[in-house]
């Protein structure tokens, strides 16, 4: 039964795909070379594309972010109007204690006549305490929050501020790029025919290109997850040196790992070349190129993280903000403590057909 269910969603994920590409088929962009002007007219016009719809989630953040403030700014004034009862509890039994209230029930304990009336005593005095320490314990407890909360409405604040000046940069962004297309088309000796190449691409693009360039990176972001399996393959990778250990990853060995993960990335070849890798993918008529590089860092826990550093979709550079996006949502890093748990890397270096990863011992 399972099978068939598997098998199903196969072949209708297979007719959605092959549907999509007749709907929406390979823009002339992908057939034949483009002049300079149709060149940059089309990256621009795509990433107008792309910085719209990150102005579209930077929007949908900011209008979570301002709820969340509104929901902790009234959650701060129950806890500071909570805080003042608390307070005044909390001092009432503090002057207790230094006006000497505690030291006559105290006396009143040791002057009792017969041991009945010092236990009655005792346990109205232990009564008494342990009220004293659940008040002055909701005290600190109530101070903790309130303190947490100014915490996270500061950050909060902040961000949303952060938030503000993005979209603002982004909109004045696609204002300048709108701004440059509509000069070069007003230039054009073809106008329209650019017009057709920019809405044909824009319509691939929403469709199938996106598509296609997320599954890729999930792709990837998956096979990275079992980069353990790598080293089982190859145990002379990793290597004893000085005190420490190095692991050397070859392009091949890479390429051949990668490959038996996911049959997707069969149509993708990683090429290590000096400070950057480079990996380039072609099917059914979209060509993807990805360059980037690695970086050693400790927080929150020691990775080897991977930076896109450009991304060129059928011949156009796609922005910053797309970028970061998948950057963001796939991890293509890996992380040298779930091979070795007694190590952590602290250099990592990519020459001509090899990436080398230094790991010291971290006990």
């Amino acid at each position: 039964m399972n099978r068939r269910i598997k098998s199903f969603c196969f072949s209708s994920a297979l007719i959605a795909s092959l549907f999509l590409t007749w709907i929406f088929p390979i823009p002339p962009v992908s057939a034949f070379p483009l002049s300079n002007e149709e060149q940059e007219i089309l990256e621009k016009s795509l990433s107008i594309v792309e910085i719209d719809r990150e102005i579209a989630r930077i929007e949908i953040r900011r209008q979570e972010a301002e709820r969340s403030l509104l929901d902790l700014t009234e959650a701060l004034v129950t806890t500071e109007a909570k805080m003042l009862v608390s307070q005044e509890r909390a001092g009432a039994r503090l002057k207790a204690y230094y006006m000497g209230e505690r030291e006559d029930l105290l006396t009143a304990l040791l002057s009792t006549n017969s041991w009945k009336d010092f236990f009655k005593v005792l346990d109205y005095y232990e009564l008494i305490m342990e009220r004293d320490r659940d008040i002055l314990t909701a005290y600190k407890k109530d101070l903790a929050k309130l303190n947490k909360s100014k915490k996270q409405l500061s950050a909060l604040t902040n961000n949303l501020t952060q938030m503000k000046e993005n979209l603002l940069k982004q909109r004045e962004r696609v204002i300048e790029l709108q701004r440059s297309v509509d000069s070069k088309l007003g230039a054009s000796t073809d106008p329209e025919h650019l017009r057709v190449m920019i809405e044909e691409l824009t319509t691939y693009w929403e469709n199938v290109g996106l598509h296609e360039v997320r599954r890729y990176f999930s792709a990837l972001a998956s096979a990275m997850m079992d980069f353990q399996d790598f080293l089982k393959d190859h145990q002379d990778s990793l290597v004893s040196e000085n005190g420490g250990y190095v692991l050397v990853i070859r392009e091949e060995d890479l390429n051949a790992f990668l490959h038996s993960k996911n049959a997707l990335l069969s149509n993708m070849a990683f090429i290590f070349e000096k400070e950057k890798i480079v990996a380039t993918g072609s099917r059914e008529g979209l060509n993807l190129r990805v360059e980037g590089h690695y970086t050693v860092e400790d927080e929150p826990q020691n990775a080897l993280i991977f930076h896109v550093d450009r991304l060129v979709f059928n011949g156009l550079e796609l922005p910053d903000t797309t970028r970061t996006e998948l950057q963001n949502d796939f991890d293509l890093g890996f992380y040298p403590q779930k091979i070795v748990p007694f190590v952590k890397a602290y250099e990592a270096a990519i020459q001509k057909g090899t990436l080398t990863v230094k790991l010291k011992l971290s006990l």
